[in-house]
C-alpha cells in the first residue's frame, strides 16, 4: 500500500511528519483527527488546507475525526499570536462549535460505510475532569523547561510587552490530553494540523507514549503564503469566510479568480480533488494562453461549488460576466 502522505507531498500539502507516520498510514485503516477551536462563528479559507488533508485521509480509507474545541476554545491557543486572545463565553463557544460542524459537512462523508467521519467536542471531557486530577495525571509528565522551549510559547515569553498568561501557557497540555483521550476512546493514532501546531501535536504523542506506552503520529501542513507577500485568506474586507452571510459566494468566487498565476498553480493542487494528470494538463493549457485565466476559473469553480453549491457558483459566474462585460 502507498501512503496518503505521497498524495500530500505532490500536492504541496506536507510540511513535516513524525518518524513512521507514512508506514503507519500505509499499513492499515487509521483514525485521524484535526482540531478546530471555535474562535468565530465561521471557519475561513485559512482552515481549508487541514480540512482538505482530513478529506484526503478519508478518501484513502482512514476514519476522520473533526474535533471542535468547545473546551480549548475557552482558553485560546497562543500559536501564531503575538497577544492573548479575548476569552469566549461558554455560550458563544457552543454556538460557534455548532456552526463549524455544519461547515465541515461538504468536505467529509458522515454516512459512508466503513469509515464515516465523526464529530467530537472536547468540552465533553475537558469540562468534566477535576483540575487536581488533570495536574496530577497529565501535568506531571511535562517539565516547564520543555514547555518553554516550544516556539509558540517562547516567542510570547520573550515579548516583554505581552508575555503569556498561565492560562495560555497550559494550552498545549489540554491539546495533548485531547490526543490521549481520542487515542484511548476512539483508537485515534494520527493528528493533523498546521505547521504552527507541531509543538502542540508532538506534546500529545509524547503524552500517549508516557501514559500507556502507546504510539501516536503527527503530520503538519505548511502555512500558505501568497506570492506577492500579502496574507493568504485576506481580502480588502478582511477574512474570506466560508459562511455565505459573512463572505458572499460571489466575493468568495472572486477571491480565487483573482489569484496570480503562481498562486493558482499552487492552490489548484491543494484546494481541489482534481487528479494529478488533469491538473498538469490545466497548467500546460494555462501556460499557452495565460490571458484566458482558465486555471483561475477552474480553481474558483471547483472550490466555490464545494464550499457553497453548483447554483451559487453559476450565479457568481453570471454576476461576474454582467459586471465586467464590455457590452
Amino acid at each position: 500500500m502507498t501512503s496518503v502522505l505521497d498524495e500530500f507531498a505532490w500536492r504541496g500539502m506536507l510540511n513535516d511528519a513524525t518518524e513512521g507516520a507514512a508506514e503507519h498510514l500505509a499499513s492499515g485503516s487509521r483514525v485521524c483527527y484535526i482540531g478546530f477551536d471555535p474562535t468565530a462563528a465561521s471557519l475561513h479559507v485559512g482552515h481549508l488546507l487541514p480540512i482538505m488533508g482530513l478529506a484526503h485521509l478519508q478518501r484513502a480509507g482512514h476514519t476522520p475525526v473533526a474535533l471542535v474545541g468547545g473546551g480549548t476554545g475557552l482558553i485560546g491557543d497562543p500559536s501564531g499570536k503575538s497577544a492573548e486572545r479575548n476569552l469566549l463565553t461558554p455560550e458563544v463557544a457552543r454556538a460557534n462549535a455548532e456552526s463549524v460542524h455544519r461547515q465541515l459537512e461538504p468536505f467529509l462523508d458522515f454516512s459512508v460505510a466503513g469509515n464515516p467521519a465523526r464529530m467530537a467536542n472536547n468540552q465533553d471531557w475537558l469540562g468534566t475532569i477535576p483540575v487536581v486530577d488533570f495536574l496530577r495525571d497529565v501535568g506531571k509528565h511535562f517539565s516547564v523547561n520543555a514547555m518553554l522551549r516550544k516556539e509558540s510559547v517562547r516567542r510570547r515569553v520573550e515579548n516583554e510587552d505581552t508575555g503569556i498568561s498561565f492560562t495560555e501557557f497550559t494550552y498545549q497540555l489540554l491539546q495533548a490530553y485531547d490526543f490521549l483521550h481520542l487515542h484511548d476512546t476512539e483508537g485515534c493514532t494520527v493528528q493533523l494540523g498546521g505547521s504552527d501546531q507541531w509543538g502542540n501535536i508532538t506534546t500529545g504523542t509524547e503524552l500517549i507514549r508516557r501514559v500507556g506506552n502507546g504510539k501516536g503520529f503527527a503530520i503538519t501542513c505548511p502555512l500558505i503564503t501568497k506570492s506577492d507577500g500579502s496574507k493568504f485568506g485576506k481580502s480588502e474586507g478582511g477574512n474570506v469566510w466560508l459562511d455565505p452571510k459573512r463572505t458572499s459566494p460571489y466575493k468568495f468566487y472572486q477571491y480565487w479568480l483573482n489569484s496570480s498565476d503562481e498562486d493558482a498553480v499552487k492552490y489548484i493542487k491543494i484546494f481541489t480533488f482534481l487528479e494529478q494528470e488533469e491538473i498538469n494538463s490545466l497548467i500546460e493549457t494555462h501556460k499557452e494562453q495565460p490571458h484566458l485565466r482558465q486555471l483561475q476559473k477552474r480553481l474558483a469553480q471547483e472550490i466555490t461549488t464545494m464550499v457553497h453549491s453548483v447554483e451559487d457558483c453559476q450565479n457568481a459566474e453570471k454576476a461576474a460576466q454582467i459586471l465586467y462585460s464590455k457590452a
